[in-house]
């Protein structure tokens, strides 16, 4: 795959449309720049646009999408024209004049048969002024607004008029300052002639997707010709099917980006599987036991199907990978616990770090009071005099740690040393 370079960019650059779309040519491949030519040459502006937007291979041009389309494909007559929709006119300039009140503006009379529309510009230039004078034909498109003066359109595009129209909808990409729709245009239209979008997933596999079909058509959409139409869709084509992007084109995206989300989660699961941990299986009669015993409420058949699912995983030679999720109130709390019995059980150390706010006080007293005992039990003192081993006595206690933004999060941590005789502290 080969990447544009700068001058790749720069060299399909051309007059085209002021302030508006442009029609797409595409360079031939002859005319790129070598890439001894392109590094001495700086950067312009556009070309720095585009590698901060990540533009920078074919196929990221390819597969930049536009955001919505904009019809240039007819002209609409001012008579025919509704008021406050986007609209597309030809006419002959018969006035044009630089006013200063309320501020300066240029304002310029269109006039193309059946009525006449005042474009008006706060920001402009002297090439705009050139090809607005009066006697132009050009040819203008914005939101038309009528008022008491006639119809109206603020900063409208325009060029000179005299070409076919185009023969599909005109892409609208998202930019940044700095790079304008027709470069940007020009830019995709490069990438997708030379980035290389054979199909991932065989068609066989598409086949019993009616929604990736063609209209008319009864095999899915390739990748190649669903890039295609995204960037230039056909003009009979509904708006509302692109822009709720429900048509079968991009479907056929969809269903790449789930296929390529499936092959990435698959890999990590992979990785994940070569990596080894300790197993730490629950021992009968220990401290998982126990605390049951002396909990002072059942346990609900969700809390023990998903506590047998943990020890399971913790009796696995490989990582955990594993999220409990519950509302406030669920038990979280004591499956944690749980959990942390077959880990000290099987001679690792554990803290168990909650929010204050997120536990309250009640619960908390219960819950400590009814496994105060378990924990007891298998609790060591800490190495040094008597009254530091009183000081950190294993039971749980209440620390008080900042964390970012201020905020305090209150700690029960359990010091329990490690059956083994290690006093460092170790995650699974």
């Amino acid at each position: 795959m080969r990447v544009i370079s700068g001058d790749s960019l720069n060299a399909i650059e051309g007059p085209g449309w002021h302030n508006g779309p442009m029609a797409e040519t595409v360079p031939p491949l002859s005319s790129v720049p070598s890439p001894a030519r392109s590094a001495a040459k700086p950067l312009s502006a556009p070309q720095k646009a585009l590698r901060k937007l990540g533009l920078v291979r074919p196929i990221d041009l390819a597969l930049h999408l536009p955001l919505r389309y904009e019809d240039e494909t007819r002209i609409i007559r001012l008579a025919d024209a509704r008021e406050g929709e986007p609209a597309q006119i030809e006419g002959v300039v018969t006035g044009a004049e630089i006013t200063l009140r309320p501020r300066r503006q240029l304002l310029v009379t269109l006039n193309d048969g059946s009525d006449s529309c005042t474009l008006r510009f706060f920001s402009f230039y002297p090439s705009h002024q050139k090809t607005l004078s009066v006697g132009a034909r050009i040819r203008a498109r914005g939101e038309l607004r009528g008022g008491f003066l006639g119809w109206t359109m603020m900063h409208p595009s325009f060029h000179a008029a005299g070409g076919e129209l185009p023969n599909a909808l005109t892409p609208v990409y998202p930019t940044s300052a700095g790079l304008p729709q027709a470069y940007l245009r020009r830019a995709v239209v490069a990438g997708l002639n030379r980035a290389e979008l054979s199909d991932t997933i065989p068609p066989d596999a598409l086949a019993d997707c009616p929604g990736l079909r063609a209209p008319g058509d009864s095999r899915p959409w390739s990748l190649r010709e669903a890039l295609r139409f995204l960037h230039h869709p056909a003009p009979d084509v509904p708006l509302a099917a692109l822009e709720d992007r429900s048509h079968p084109a991009w479907q056929r995206l969809k269903a790449e980006e789930l296929l390529a989300q499936q092959l990435s989660q698959y890999r990590a699961k992979q990785e994940r599987a070569g990596l080894r941990a300790p197993m730490l299986p629950a021992r009968p009669g220990g401290l998982h036991e126990q605390l049951l015993a002396v909990l002072p409420f059942q346990l609900t058949a969700a809390q023990r199907r998903v506590s047998e699912d943990i020890a399971r995983d913790l009796a696995r030679p490989v990582p955990m990978h594993r999220l409990l999720q519950g509302d406030v109130g669920s038990g979280k709390t004591v499956v944690a616990a749980l959990a942390a019995t077959v880990a000290i059980d099987a001679g690792w150390q554990c803290a168990l770090w909650r929010r204050l706010k997120s536990w309250p006080s009640s619960t908390s007293a219960s819950w400590w009071a009814g496994s105060r005992p378990c924990w007891r039990r298998w609790a060591k003192p800490w190495p040094g005099s008597p009254a530091a081993r009183k000081r950190k006595s294993a039971r749980p206690c209440w620390r008080k740690f900042p964390v970012a933004r201020q905020r305090w999060w209150w700690v029960p941590t359990l010091s329990f040393r490690s059956r083994c005789g290690s006093s460092g502290w170790r995650s699974r």
